[in-house]
């Protein structure tokens, strides 16, 4: 008896230290290890042992294979706050959509629980309810597994440029990754004549760029193919699983340069998932960092002419969620397609498109077949109907597989606008001439920042426009005063009904005028009246002293004089103290409207600078009557935007080249 009781105190306290090490290699990220010790005597009645397996297979991506031991995990009285949630999203993975409602409905519903995850369990009940109307909707994909390509491992990713298709594998096995038990991922690429590849040519990208002992991700390629952004990380070392950052090479002398990391990562986030724009000029990506909405957020940054990534934007939550938001691609006609778990889908991931509709971002599920209850994630196109996706759904060869679709939809034409303009200014003799290496932005109505160019030596910038909208063109160069100027699309839109051709272009143009600031050069304030002996603002004056609120807005460094001038048809005393009274007047209305009072100052000429000394008609009067400010201080910060590329910097950090390409 005695042997026994020893034997099984053994035993337990064998259990017991291989549940502490399952613990241990849960906190460090080997999630695939952490399965294989929690597995070991495993108690079904143990809520905590349940829990934490259900929990490895979902922080390894293997959210279907949670589901039983999240059960189990109930049934045993688990009160972890999240596993109702995290149940009925494992559930729903497995296509088991009434038991995952009915989940969610109790769990919401009754008193007490974790206020954010019944937030979020909320927004996945709401979601749930819209599966029905998802499986209704009609469209015209076809898909296929890519046969020829797949293996047993993961295949994901996919790009495709210029006769070759990139995507990312495990394929050739080698080092394992802790986290899923897997090989670490490398990119590869093949010859393809679109979906058609010749497999003899496949072969992985350059060591410089894959690592036998980390996880290389997606990529994304310039227009020229001299360039390369890529997610490189999750070397299973003491840094976690977050520890994936956006690299950056370029092909020169006919090698890749040493991958270096990009200024738009954070380093403490997950940054992953590029796509740039067709005329490289944007960066999308998917990232952790704080700030965000959720999970993994897709943000966008714009490059300047220092060959650099500014101005990092999230999307905003009409594209962001509670949830992931993952695997950005722009189109040739503008839209976003992207994937998520937080908008109304099928199971984990699926894939969706957001397209602007006069000035409104609409999110649209691509339905069945495109989605599944599995992951479905990494659309690219390579021609508006036809393209690449990934997906882990079952039937296919293994782990992720890359499936080809063709949209079929008859009805499906393309209309693009865009608008193309020169920036100028004036020389000294008055003659207009253009201003190269100038910021322009392209803003909605709104105020929101849809896009940036930076002009070159011609002054010329393109942006892309949509229908029905109204826009805010902004023009800025050190030195000179920042301009605004509208322009809108209403009643320009093109009749789709009436085209013949798949893809038309709608081109508009514009010039941007930009003004030297020059200290102390007087500019008259057109239109600014008084009434007789008044001082007071006037509607009408009110509106032309809202254009100098909107000019020093967008010239933050400017100081002025607000200056008042009368004619001469009074008292010189009188006419001064008018003239100070309405310069002070109007001083107080912009002050009013937001502008600090430091930055600008009143002052009444009287009749001291008359334009017409000796006016006679009111005409020449009014002339003499101005109101005018000018700049009596300017405080430039150094702004990189508008600086020329600076060849003597470090090569990595710039993007284009005039270099080789693959």
């Amino acid at each position: 008896m005695k042997q026994v009781f020893y034997a099984l105190i053994l035993l337990m306290m064998a259990q017991a230290c291989t549940q502490r090490v399952a613990q241990k290699s849960f906190e460090k990220g080997y999630y695939d290890r952490a399965i294989e010790l929690y597995k070991k005597g495993l108690d079904p009645q143990d809520a905590h042992q349940n829990f934490m397996l259900g929990e490895s297979y979902r922080k390894s991506n293997r959210l279907q294979e949670a589901a039983p031991y999240y059960s189990a995990a109930r049934r045993a009285g688990s009160r972890e706050p999240g596993l109702p949630y995290y149940l009925a999203r494992s559930l729903k993975v497995n296509k088991q959509y009434e038991e995952a409602e009915k989940i969610l409905s109790d769990f919401v519903t009754k008193a007490g629980g974790d206020a954010n995850f019944k937030t979020m369990a909320q927004v996945e009940l709401d979601n749930l309810t819209k599966i029905d109307v998802l499986q209704a909707e009609t469209n015209y994909f076809r898909i296929k597994n890519l046969d020829e390509l797949n293996t047993k491992f993961a295949e994901y990713s996919p790009v495709y440029h210029n006769g070759f298709l990139y995507f990312t594998s495990n394929r050739e096995g080698g080092k394992i990754y802790g986290a899923t038990g897997t090989p670490f991922t490398d990119i590869y690429r093949v010859q393809s004549k679109g979906a058609n590849i010749n497999i003899r040519t496949l072969k992985a990208l350059d060591p410089v760029i894959n690592h036998s002992d980390t996880n290389e991700g997606s990529i994304a390629i310039s227009s020229d193919g001299t360039s390369i952004i890529f997610a490189k990380g999750n070397s299973g070392k003491a840094t976690g699983n977050t520890e994936v950052n956006l690299f950056f090479t370029r092909y020169r002398n006919s090698n890749w340069s040493e991958p270096r990391p990009i200024s738009v990562n954070d380093p403490e986030a997950w940054d992953s998932t590029p796509a740039l724009t067709p005329d490289g000029t944007t960066l999308y990506f998917s990232s952790t960092r704080p700030g965000g909405f959720g999970g993994a957020d897709i943000y966008s940054a714009q490059l300047n002419r220092r060959g650099r990534w500014v101005d990092v934007q999230n999307l905003g939550s009409t594209v962001n969620t509670a949830g992931d938001e993952v695997f950005p691609f722009v189109s040739e006609d503008g839209r976003l397609y992207f994937s998520s778990d937080g908008h109304p889908g099928f199971g984990n991931l699926d894939l969706f498109v957001a397209t602007r509709i006069r000035g409104k971002i609409t999110i649209e599920n691509l339905g069945e077949p495109m989605n599944s209850a599995a992951d479905d994630f990494g659309l690219h196109q390579f021609d508006l109907t036809r393209g690449f996706f990934s997906s882990n759904r079952p039937g296919g060869k293994g782990d992720d597989d890359i499936y080809t679709f063709i949209n079929e939809d008859p009805d499906l034409k393309v209309v693009n606008y865009f608008l193309v303009g020169t920036t100028y200014t004036n020389d000294d003799g008055q003659h207009k001439i253009i201003l190269p290496n100038t910021k322009v932005a392209l803003q909605a109505e709104n105020g929101e920042l849809l896009s940036e160019a930076f002009t070159g030596e011609d002054g010329k910038f393109k942006f892309r426009l949509y229908a029905e909208e109204r826009y805010n063109l902004l023009g800025e160069k050190t030195d000179y005063f920042t301009t605004r100027k509208e322009f809108s699309t209403i009643g320009k839109s093109v009749d789709k009904a009436s085209l013949t051709e798949f893809i038309t272009n709608v081109t508009f143009e514009t010039e941007i005028m930009m003004d030297r600031i020059v200290l102390e050069k007087s500019i008259v304030l057109n239109n600014i009246y008084y009434d007789l002996d008044k001082a007071n603002i006037r509607p009408d004056a009110a509106l032309v002293l809202d254009s100098l609120v909107q000019i020093m807005n967008d010239n933050p460094d400017i100081f002025i004089e607000l200056g008042s001038h009368t004619d001469a048809r009074a008292e010189d005393d009188y006419n001064m103290d008018l003239s100070q009274r309405r310069a002070k007047s109007a001083v107080e209305y912009i002050i009013r409207q937001g502008i600090t009072a430091d930055r600008i100052v009143a002052k009444g000429y009287g009749e001291s600078k008359l334009l017409i000394p000796n006016a006679v008609t009111e005409e020449q009067h009014q002339q003499n009557r101005r109101t005018e400010f000018k700049v009596l201080r300017y405080n430039p910060k150094k702004n990189e935007d508008n600086l020329p590329p600076d060849e003597n910097q470090d090569e990595y950090d710039r993007f284009f080249d005039d270099s080789e390409g693959d």
